[in-house]
């Protein structure tokens, strides 16, 4: 049993079904090049070719998901002075990528993820202008932020930025591309604009007629406090972090990854939208989570266990147990007990990657979990920095997914697959189904932008 391919004229959203609760958002999210992807399994394909980007988006479509989602990569990391490992294949830059997949695609969003820090608001705000009028309306920009130095010098201007003027470069830069946007009126009809700003002083006239969707839907990836805020005031969609949560395989790895976690984050981050003169249906909250299905609950655990032992060789665990303790240690034997040292402050041993907390602390943990499991490097790596966050049979799945979002913990997933191309099939063919039968779920796109699929108010002109 399969979802249905989206038929020409859209259709009825909730499909007819029954028993039909709050909808449920899905989204895919191309796994490119970090700790998630599977590189050894003989079904894992390029991470640069054009063919990896079309398959996983025709499947999120054939899913009938909200869109499809690219990261983006400024400058390949380096550990100990070394590329790192998974940076050797490379990153494509997402907009010209999602131009193409607008070719093959007829109703999925398209979400790329670009810097706020690193460009400038003119020249991105045509780029996914061009998007969204290619696209037909399905263009989003996911913003996020760096106060990187390592990463700001492959830029003009150094591109570092104080980390306390991350946030406010970001809002202005969202303000300023939409103030280029509604330059135009709904008529077509082309005005001057002005931007007198502190991180920008503009002025001209823009170069696109309007968009179809007005101007394309904006992501806020983050959860600090301040990344809550810029959200509640900026975005339509939350990607909230899907990092480590301490959590064993089997069990889930987000940061707010219990039932309850994810309730109180939502609850959170809704509150805050009424102080911006928004209300609660204007923001989607959607986690990223990574799914393993299995024919009963003990394949799917056995399944996930070895995803995990995968993502987390021998190699890996130790470069994982260096971003944490700062210091060479490939004297280590991944199979043997973790360091009782604490770890080095500012090391600069990983440069692009950012040491999350405070390390001391986390090390205290990985050696209270160690301790109290005996287990060794590998495996402390491999329990304390799970990211597999649904596992079970396809049933038991569709069930978690619709309690998340009926008890309000969510208003949908990001899903990132393990694998690249295929590792959304399975997902779409088995569990889409069954949140169709709960009534939860399209069964046909309703209308054709991307604001239309994700149920957002079209942006009133401001001209």
């Amino acid at each position: 049993m399969t979802a249905r391919r989206p038929g020409p004229q859209g259709g009825n959203q909730h499909g007819g079904n029954q028993h039909a609760g709050k909808q449920v958002h899905l989204a895919a999210h191309f796994p490119g090049i970090n700790s998630a992807t599977v590189w050894t399994d003989p079904r894992s394909g390029s991470q640069i070719e054009f063919s990896s980007f079309e398959h996983l988006a025709r499947t999120a479509e054939r899913g009938l998901f909200d869109f499809f989602f690219l990261a983006e990569g400024l400058r390949l990391r380096e550990h100990q002075g070394r590329i790192h490992d998974l940076d050797v294949v490379g990153r494509p830059e997402p907009i010209t990528v999602l131009n193409a997949l607008a070719a093959v695609t007829d109703r999925l969003g398209l979400a790329a993820t670009v810097n706020a820090t690193f460009n400038e608001p003119y020249e991105l705000a045509r780029r996914f202008a061009t998007l969204d009028h290619l696209s037909g309306g399905r263009a989003a920009w996911n913003v996020v932020t760096s106060s990187d130095a390592f990463t700001g010098e492959n830029f003009r201007r150094g591109g570092f930025l104080d980390r306390a003027d991350r946030y406010t470069r970001a809002a202005e830069f969202v303000r300023t591309a939409r103030e280029l946007w509604d330059s135009w009126t709904p008529e077509g009809v082309p005005r001057p604009f002005a931007h007198r700003g502190q991180h920008f002083d503009i002025a001209g006239e823009f170069g696109l007629p309007r968009s179809p969707q007005g101007y394309p839907v904006v992501i806020q990836a983050g959860d600090s406090d301040e990344g809550r805020e810029f959200a509640a005031a900026t975005a339509d969609v939350l990607f909230s972090g899907w990092g480590s949560g301490g959590c064993p395989p089997g069990r889930r790895g987000t940061r707010h990854g219990t039932l309850e976690a994810g309730r109180a984050f939502y609850a959170d981050v809704k509150r805050r939208l009424a102080a911006h003169g928004r209300s609660a249906d204007d923001l989607k909250i959607m986690p990223g989570v990574g799914v393993v299905l299995g024919d009963t609950a003990a394949e799917a655990r056995e399944r996930a266990a070895e995803v995990r032992r995968q993502q987390v060789s021998p190699q890996n665990a130790i470069l994982a147990l260096e971003q944490v303790w700062g210091t060479d240690l490939s004297a280590y034997d991944p199979d043997g007990p973790l360091p009782d040292t604490d770890p080095v402050a500012d090391s600069g041993i990983t440069q692009g990657r950012t040491r999350r907390g405070d390390t001391v602390e986390t090390a205290r943990q990985w050696r209270e979990l160690a301790r109290r499991k005996g287990l060794s490097i590998r495996e402390t790596v491999i329990e304390a920095t799970s990211r597999i966050s649904f596992v079970g049979t396809p049933e038991a799945v569709a069930a978690e997914i619709d309690t998340y979002v009926q008890r309000e913990a969510a208003d949908g997933f990001i899903l990132v697959p393990h694998l690249a191309p295929a590792g959304l099939d399975e997902f779409v063919d088995r569990v889409v189904p069954l949140l169709q039968e709960r009534g939860v779920f399209r069964t046909e796109y309703e209308g054709t932008t991307l604001r239309s699929h994700l149920g957002l108010p079209e942006p009133v002109w401001k001209g």
